[in-house]
Protein backbone atom coordinates (compact mmCIF):
# COMPACT_ATOMS: atom_id res chain seq x y z
CA UNK A 1 0.00 0.00 0.00
CA UNK A 2 1.19 3.53 -0.61
CA UNK A 3 1.64 5.94 2.27
CA UNK A 4 -1.00 8.35 0.93
CA UNK A 5 -3.64 5.64 1.08
CA UNK A 6 -2.40 4.60 4.54
CA UNK A 7 -2.65 8.24 5.60
CA UNK A 8 -6.24 8.57 4.31
CA UNK A 9 -7.34 5.33 5.97
CA UNK A 10 -5.70 6.16 9.31
CA UNK A 11 -7.10 9.72 9.29
CA UNK A 12 -10.61 8.41 8.54
CA UNK A 13 -10.34 5.81 11.30
CA UNK A 14 -9.14 8.51 13.70
CA UNK A 15 -12.18 10.63 12.82
CA UNK A 16 -14.54 7.68 13.25
CA UNK A 17 -13.16 6.74 16.67
CA UNK A 18 -13.19 10.37 17.77
CA UNK A 19 -16.84 10.65 16.72
CA UNK A 20 -17.63 7.49 18.70
CA UNK A 21 -15.82 8.85 21.75
CA UNK A 22 -13.05 6.20 21.79
CA UNK A 23 -10.19 8.63 22.38
CA UNK A 24 -7.48 5.98 22.78
CA UNK A 25 -8.23 4.47 19.36
CA UNK A 26 -8.69 7.92 17.81
CA UNK A 27 -5.29 8.98 19.14
CA UNK A 28 -3.67 5.80 17.86
CA UNK A 29 -4.96 6.28 14.31
CA UNK A 30 -4.27 10.03 14.22
CA UNK A 31 -0.67 9.29 15.29
CA UNK A 32 -0.36 6.77 12.45
CA UNK A 33 -1.79 9.31 10.00
CA UNK A 34 0.68 11.98 11.21
CA UNK A 35 3.48 9.46 10.72
CA UNK A 36 2.23 8.70 7.16
CA UNK A 37 1.96 12.37 6.23
CA UNK A 38 3.66 15.00 8.38
CA UNK A 39 2.68 17.70 5.84
CA UNK A 40 -1.02 17.53 6.71
CA UNK A 41 -2.50 19.52 9.58
CA UNK A 42 -5.53 17.20 9.92
CA UNK A 43 -3.97 14.50 12.16
CA UNK A 44 -2.59 17.17 14.52
CA UNK A 45 -6.02 18.81 14.64
CA UNK A 46 -7.52 15.43 15.50
CA UNK A 47 -4.92 14.79 18.21
CA UNK A 48 -5.55 18.28 19.60
CA UNK A 49 -9.28 17.56 19.74
CA UNK A 50 -8.58 14.33 21.64
CA UNK A 51 -6.38 16.29 24.09
CA UNK A 52 -9.16 18.88 24.62
CA UNK A 53 -11.67 16.07 25.27
CA UNK A 54 -9.29 14.75 27.94
CA UNK A 55 -8.85 18.27 29.41
CA UNK A 56 -5.14 18.18 28.50
CA UNK A 57 -5.08 21.83 27.44
CA UNK A 58 -1.30 22.34 27.37
CA UNK A 59 -0.94 19.29 25.15
CA UNK A 60 -3.79 20.50 22.93
CA UNK A 61 -2.07 23.86 22.53
CA UNK A 62 1.17 22.18 21.39
CA UNK A 63 -0.77 20.08 18.87
CA UNK A 64 -2.80 23.01 17.51
CA UNK A 65 0.45 24.95 17.10
CA UNK A 66 1.96 21.98 15.27
CA UNK A 67 -1.07 21.94 12.97
CA UNK A 68 -0.69 25.71 12.40
CA UNK A 69 2.99 25.23 11.58
CA UNK A 70 1.99 22.78 8.84
CA UNK A 71 -0.95 24.86 7.59
CA UNK A 72 -2.13 28.18 9.01
CA UNK A 73 -5.90 28.06 8.73
CA UNK A 74 -8.90 29.58 10.44
CA UNK A 75 -9.44 26.22 12.16
CA UNK A 76 -5.91 26.02 13.61
CA UNK A 77 -6.10 29.60 14.92
CA UNK A 78 -9.60 29.00 16.26
CA UNK A 79 -8.41 25.86 18.08
CA UNK A 80 -5.54 27.77 19.68
CA UNK A 81 -7.97 30.54 20.65
CA UNK A 82 -10.38 28.06 22.25
CA UNK A 83 -7.62 26.60 24.40
CA UNK A 84 -6.48 30.07 25.50
CA UNK A 85 -10.09 31.00 26.25
CA UNK A 86 -10.47 27.87 28.37
CA UNK A 87 -7.23 28.78 30.20
CA UNK A 88 -8.49 32.32 30.88
CA UNK A 89 -5.79 33.89 28.67
CA UNK A 90 -8.19 36.35 27.10
CA UNK A 91 -5.73 38.58 25.20
CA UNK A 92 -4.14 35.54 23.52
CA UNK A 93 -7.58 34.08 22.75
CA UNK A 94 -8.75 37.39 21.26
CA UNK A 95 -5.66 37.60 19.03
CA UNK A 96 -6.07 34.06 17.70
CA UNK A 97 -9.80 34.40 17.01
CA UNK A 98 -8.99 37.61 15.11
CA UNK A 99 -6.34 35.74 13.07
CA UNK A 100 -8.89 33.01 12.29
CA UNK A 101 -11.31 35.66 11.03
CA UNK A 102 -8.57 37.32 8.97
CA UNK A 103 -8.36 33.97 7.13
CA UNK A 104 -12.11 33.23 6.94
CA UNK A 105 -14.39 36.14 7.92
CA UNK A 106 -17.44 33.84 8.10
CA UNK A 107 -16.03 31.40 10.71
CA UNK A 108 -18.94 31.58 13.15
CA UNK A 109 -17.17 29.78 16.00
CA UNK A 110 -14.28 32.26 15.86
CA UNK A 111 -16.69 35.19 15.50
CA UNK A 112 -18.84 34.19 18.48
CA UNK A 113 -15.76 33.60 20.62
CA UNK A 114 -14.21 36.91 19.53
CA UNK A 115 -17.40 38.70 20.60
CA UNK A 116 -17.27 37.01 24.03
CA UNK A 117 -13.60 37.91 24.48
CA UNK A 118 -14.22 41.50 23.34
CA UNK A 119 -16.82 42.00 26.07
CA UNK A 120 -14.50 40.29 28.58
CA UNK A 121 -11.63 42.63 27.66
CA UNK A 122 -13.69 45.78 27.13
CA UNK A 123 -12.64 45.88 23.45
CA UNK A 124 -16.04 45.77 21.75
CA UNK A 125 -15.06 48.70 19.49
CA UNK A 126 -12.24 46.54 18.04
CA UNK A 127 -14.56 43.86 16.66
CA UNK A 128 -17.05 45.90 14.66
CA UNK A 129 -14.98 45.45 11.48
CA UNK A 130 -14.99 41.65 11.96
CA UNK A 131 -18.78 41.63 12.35
CA UNK A 132 -19.20 43.82 9.26
CA UNK A 133 -16.86 41.53 7.26
CA UNK A 134 -18.88 38.50 8.38
CA UNK A 135 -22.06 40.13 7.05
CA UNK A 136 -20.53 39.89 3.58
CA UNK A 137 -19.53 36.22 3.79
CA UNK A 138 -21.77 34.25 6.13
CA UNK A 139 -25.17 32.68 5.55
CA UNK A 140 -26.06 33.60 9.15
CA UNK A 141 -26.51 37.27 8.30
CA UNK A 142 -29.44 37.76 10.68
CA UNK A 143 -27.57 36.48 13.72
CA UNK A 144 -24.46 38.52 12.88
CA UNK A 145 -26.54 41.66 12.30
CA UNK A 146 -28.29 41.25 15.68
CA UNK A 147 -24.91 40.71 17.39
CA UNK A 148 -23.53 43.80 15.65
CA UNK A 149 -26.57 45.79 16.81
CA UNK A 150 -26.00 44.59 20.38
CA UNK A 151 -22.39 45.75 20.22
CA UNK A 152 -23.47 49.14 18.86
CA UNK A 153 -26.02 49.54 21.67
CA UNK A 154 -23.27 48.67 24.17
CA UNK A 155 -21.12 51.40 22.59
CA UNK A 156 -24.00 53.92 22.84
CA UNK A 157 -24.44 54.02 19.06
CA UNK A 158 -28.19 53.44 19.12
CA UNK A 159 -29.03 55.00 15.75
CA UNK A 160 -26.72 52.61 13.89
CA UNK A 161 -28.00 49.69 15.98
CA UNK A 162 -31.61 50.58 15.17
CA UNK A 163 -30.83 50.53 11.42
CA UNK A 164 -29.43 46.99 11.68
CA UNK A 165 -32.34 45.78 13.81
CA UNK A 166 -34.90 47.28 11.42
CA UNK A 167 -33.17 45.49 8.53
CA UNK A 168 -33.49 42.18 10.42
CA UNK A 169 -37.12 42.78 11.37
CA UNK A 170 -37.86 43.91 7.82
CA UNK A 171 -36.93 40.47 6.49
CA UNK A 172 -37.94 38.47 9.57
CA UNK A 173 -40.53 40.19 11.79
CA UNK A 174 -40.51 37.16 14.11
CA UNK A 175 -36.83 37.52 15.13
CA UNK A 176 -37.10 37.50 18.94
CA UNK A 177 -33.55 38.73 19.58
CA UNK A 178 -34.02 41.77 17.34
CA UNK A 179 -37.37 42.55 19.00
CA UNK A 180 -35.78 42.32 22.45
CA UNK A 181 -32.99 44.70 21.52
CA UNK A 182 -35.45 47.21 19.99
CA UNK A 183 -37.52 47.02 23.20
CA UNK A 184 -34.37 47.49 25.31
CA UNK A 185 -33.53 50.64 23.36
CA UNK A 186 -37.05 51.98 23.85
CA UNK A 187 -36.92 51.44 27.62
Amino acid sequence: MNSHLDYEINKELGECYLFMGDFDKAEEYYRKAAHNNSQSAAPYMGLATVAVQRSELDKALVLYRKAAAVEESDKTFCGIGLVYMEQGKHEDAFAHFARALDKVPGNMVALNCLVREAYQLGRVENILNYLEAALETTVEVEAVRVTLAGCLIYLNRSDEARQHLEMVLGTNPANASAKELIDTMAA
